[in-house]
């Protein structure tokens, strides 16, 4: 899946047929017998200074898509360019080299905040791992980011268990920073949070960006977070993205059955608008990722299936500028009236904009 930009803007990273498949092992000898493809043949851009949001449901490929980008996994296939270089084929102390361009704010920050030491500890251990800053510059680091997070520096001393979930995640954003970034991958960053906060922490991170000029791969379940952080929107499903738009043209004429589920589901602050709303329920299970089916992924649970989705896997197919969608309903000609209109309504929207020009 390529992409037409939207913008002028440089591709910071740029990853193309990227797979993630576990090997499973079976019998007396341990020989593989099989795969997990939790991540099956991706492709996306990301560019300079957006936020590229990632949903789908638990279990899709999202965090494992996240974690092979920073090549936290070894990649089964596929290349990960970031700022013009193949990531996916460097030696490992050339990668080192290359960690603090690119970090990662975990989904748990008890779990990824080491209990016996400090927040200064914490937040400086990257800057003792890349520089040889002595004690007096580090500090000076360590308490500009943790300004920048919203803590007070009088915590320095303290361990992580003295704080809330909401401070945690602020130390583990601020440990992020350290290295001065250009890439940040938030892999699910307020799931773990309390809903009060959660809000607080998308904002924090936003001002971030704009204070530091990040470029954010945003993974998150949480579609009405998304669509307030996120510039462009990829949906996944069981390894896959089916989906990928500009966040108001993917909320506001999704094209892809699955995604119209999802967004159907998210509640509406209005009650008499929740109770208007016309909600897709999505009949059996995920299929495993070990063995998915034949054609679509998405044929045992969609309520538009034709033949041809039992047959063939969908082409992604660029419905109408920066909008792709691998589905049949868009792709194959007997629906072609439905491209058509999205193409149609495309044409009536550069019209407008052409008149108000």
């Amino acid at each position: 899946m390529t992409e037409t930009p939207q913008t002028d803007r440089r591709k910071l990273v740029e990853v193309r047929d990227l797979k993630m498949h576990f090997p499973i092992l079976g019998g007396i000898l341990r020989r593989q017998v099989g795969a997990v493809k939790a991540v099956d043949g991706i492709s996306f851009d990301i560019f300079e200074g957006e936020t590229l949001g990632v949903v789908g449901e638990s279990g899709c490929g999202k965090s494992t898509a996240g974690r092979a980008v920073l090549r936290l996994y070894e990649a089964t296939a596929g290349s990960i360019r970031i700022d013009g270089e193949d990531i996916a084929t460097l030696p490992a102390e050339v990668l080192r080299k290359k960690r603090p361009a690119m970090q990662m704010v975990f989904q748990d920050p008890q779990a990824s905040l080491n209990p016996r030491m400090t927040v200064a500890g914490i937040i400086g251990e990257p800057l003792d791992e890349h520089t040889n800053w002595d004690r007096k510059k580090k500090l000076a680091r360590i308490y500009e980011l943790m300004d920048a997070v919203g803590l007070n520096r009088d915590f320095a001393n303290r361990y992580p268990h003295a704080f809330s979930g909401g401070q945690r995640q602020r130390i583990g954003i601020a440990r992020a920073l350290a290295l001065n970034p250009r890439f940040i991958v938030c892999d699910e960053p307020i799931a773990a949070l309390d809903v009060s906060i959660q809000a607080q922490v998308v904002n924090l991170l936003e001002e971030l960006q704009d204070q530091f000029g990040l470029t954010y791969m945003f993974i998150s379940h949480d579609l009405s977070m998304v669509r307030h952080i996120a510039d462009r929107v990829a949906v996944m499903y069981l390894g896959k993205i089916v989906e990928l738009a500009p966040v108001s043209r993917l909320y506001d004429y999704p094209l892809h059955p699955y995604t119209e589920a999802l967004l159907s589901a998210v509640p509406e602050p209005d009650p008499s608008l929740e109770r208007r709303k016309d909600r897709i329920v999505l009949k059996g299970d995920v299929p495993s990722p070990a063995n998915p089916p034949k054609g679509c992924n998405f044929c045992t649970r969609c309520p538009k299936v034709m033949d041809i989705c039992h047959q063939l896997d969908p082409e992604t197919v660029e419905a109408v500028p920066g909008h792709f969608v691998a589905c049949h309903l868009v792709s194959h000609p007997q629906t072609a009236g439905r491209t058509g209109g999205a193409e149609a309504e495309h044409n009536q929207m550069k019209t407008q904009q052409g008149e108000v020009a």
